[in-house]
């Protein structure tokens, strides 16, 4: 087959790094002008990369395109080889096979009998406590999760009843939310898709809003890390989602409440990604409202929305606006200690230390992400912001600087000892 006018491959060498830009960006359907923008540049500039009229940009510059179009390895950006780190997955997890067996199970005829639904309940309940309070989180709910998927799928198969069936579904879909913390940032994103899109039919299927909101917030999240392409997916299902919810909010439970909650946010958060100011901000206003709404003290189990993480989301708005001082003059409002699940205040870390960064305290962002590693070591592991910032200060010119980058990149996996 003849391979004139194909399109070229930018994992082969020896394209230059324009020409690996054009097509990664291409590939992704994203425009010069929108990359751009999302860089603080113009299309033209763009265009200067691409085509070799301007020279290639600082590493700085680098990481955040690669940032943008989701570069699992920076060598693929660069063409250098020599630098083989992957960005925004992590390296799989030991228990990722036997959770992907689970997964692709079909299990149609089986002699055991499945567990009653209150027992599944009662597992999933200890498994999010599990999940929240273990600094290594994915390990814990990694051993919990090939026997939790089997027994909900077993429970769907055999239950008798329409109530019983659509009782099965939420739970099973709750088992598919749960498993979607565990393969998020793992390297296989088709494992990612295929637990996302079970999760919305099973919760569909339970007429349940609570299970069809988190579903819905774990697909938008999914759809929306895949990059800008998929920020439209992204909104389309958080919107409609909401509007399903909004006539059931006046007599909602907690926890209706809070879902439709953490999807507002989650529409503020894409806006913010879109660099759309005004329309961020203002949905973080309206999550807020809801988080006002929510008993004291409350914590949704799976998304962590209340309204002791709205400084946290706030943090998170002003950072992905690139909105340096903002991100700091939040994290200084924001209560870390008041957030109960490790992983997620490790999470907050990270998006402090990006606001830091951003503001051009390097120094301060290293010793948020050191905390965010005492918090969680497995979600700063796994979190590619992070890894970012370690990455671009282990070549600062301050030798102290680069030498606490260099320790951390040690400790998260990304340098050998």
């Amino acid at each position: 087959m003849s391979s004139e006018g194909a399109t070229p491959d930018p994992y082969a060498d020896p394209l230059v790094f324009g020409q690996r830009l054009q097509i990664l960006r291409t590939r992704k359907g994203i425009t010069r002008d929108q990359l751009g923008g999302l860089v603080g540049k113009s299309g033209s500039w763009v265009k200067g990369i691409e085509t070799g009229r301007l020279k290639v940009p600082k590493l700085e510059m680098i990481l955040r395109i690669a940032e943008l179009l989701r570069v699992r390895d920076l060598s693929d950006l660069t063409g250098n080889q020599s630098v083989h780190v992957e960005l925004f997955t992590g390296p799989g997890h030991p228990r990722l096979a036997a959770v992907k067996a689970a997964i692709d199970a079909f299990p149609l005829t089986t002699e055991r009998e499945a567990p009653p639904t209150e027992h599944l309940q009662a597992r999933l309940i200890r498994a999010w406590k599990a999940r929240h309070s273990a600094p290594n989180h994915r390990e814990v709910i990694g051993a919990l999760l090939p026997n939790l998927i089997s027994d909900a799928q077993l429970a769907v198969r055999q239950a008798d009843t329409v109530s019983d069936r659509r009782a099965a579904q939420a739970l099973l879909a709750e088992v598919y939310s749960l498993c979607q913390f565990f393969v998020a940032y793992q390297p296989d994103s088709a494992l990612l898709w295929r637990v996302a899109e079970r999760g919305l039919i099973a919760a569909q299927e339970s007429e349940d809003p609570h299970a069809i909101g988190m579903a819905a917030w774990l697909t938008a999240q999914a759809h929306r890390d895949a990059g800008p392409a998929q920020f439209d997916a992204a909104d389309a299902v958080t919107l409609e989602t909401l509007a399903y919810l909004g006539p059931l909010l006046p007599d909602a439970s907690a926890d209706v409440l809070a879902i439709a909650g953490a999807l507002t946010f989650e529409a503020g958060y894409t806006a913010a990604r879109r660099a759309q100011t005004g329309t961020a901000w203002r949905y973080w206003d309206q999550a807020h409202d809801l988080a006002a709404r929510l008993p004291e003290g409350y914590y949704h189990p799976v998304t962590s929305f209340s309204l002791a993480i709205m400084g946290a989301h706030a943090v998170t708005v002003a950072v992905e606006l690139r909105q340096g001082g903002e991100s700091v003059r939040q994290a200084a409002r924001a209560d870390a200690v008041a957030i109960p699940s490790r992983p997620r205040r490790a999470r907050h870390r990270i998006e402090e230390a990006r606001g830091y960064h951003l503001d051009g305290q390097p120094d301060v962002a290293l010793a948020t992400l050191e905390k965010a590693y005492e918090a969680a070591p497995e979600t700063i592991k796994y979190n590619g912001y992070a890894k970012r910032i370690v990455l671009e200060e282990a070549e600062a010119k301050v030798p102290a600087r680069r030498r606490r980058a260099s320790e951390l990149a040690v400790k998260i996996g990304m340098l050998a000892a």
